[in-house]
């Protein structure tokens, strides 16, 4: 597997907001989102195996485990990698393009699906039978840059979410977050707003953290 790069933070967005939690960004991605804020895992990084990555993470001494990218669900080996990390509570952020069925999750494992609004660039790029994949303790992510970004997920949540949570959040520096909040409280909207934590508490323009 190639690996962009592995540090300890907070999470800044998810169900899981707030926790330590140890990132691994893969390197490599399908797609190419206009608001992407991690290009830079588009093509650097290092080998290691699923051992390796293992042992990386067990040294950080936290529990909580967030697999990222680029996209997680192109490296070969990612299923020994899950099946080593066994009794971690472990997230995995895909962009919604690959079946999740690629790889089996244990116990405590859990999918954040980024589903492309409009403004991404990749709107078509979604693999919609994931959505009957979905289990009520993962998450659904709508990132919204406008008001057709909003409409758009809105009718996704309404017409095809019928497991998971569903969040949204704003394209950071792209639109006033009390907007959004707004026309989800005005609609009705049983889903959960979100700021990219990290962004706020940190440089927005800052790596590994």
């Amino acid at each position: 597997m190639k690996v962009n790069e592995i540090f300890l933070s907070i999470q800044g967005e998810g169900l899981l907001t707030g926790f330590p939690t140890v990132f691994v960004r893969f390197t490599g991605c399908n797609l190419r989102c206009s608001f992407c804020d991690t290009t830079y895992s588009y093509y650097s990084g290092e080998e290691m195996s699923a051992e390796q990555i293992y042992q990386r993470i067990s040294d950080y001494g936290f529990s909580r485990v967030c697999l990222t990218g680029g996209e997680p669900l192109l490296q070969e080996g990612l299923q020994e990698l899950i099946d080593r990390l066994e009794g971690y509570r472990v997230t995995i952020e895909t962009n919604g393009s690959i079946p999740l069925d690629r790889v089996s999750l244990l116990e405590g494992q859990t999918y954040v699906m980024d589903v492309k609004a409009p403004s991404s660039g990749e709107e078509g790029s979604i693999h919609w039978p994931n959505f009957e994949l979905l289990r009520e303790e993962d998450e659904v992510k709508f990132v919204v840059g406008n008001r057709e970004d909003y409409l758009w997920a809105r009718d996704i949540i309404q017409k095809e979410l019928v497991k998971g949570t569903a969040t949204i959040s704003p394209v950071f520096g792209k639109i006033i977050p009390a907007q959004i909040v707004r026309w989800i409280l005005e609609d009705g909207l049983d889903v959960r707003f979100q700021l990219q934590l990290h962004k706020i508490i940190f440089d927005p323009d800052a790596r590994g953290v």
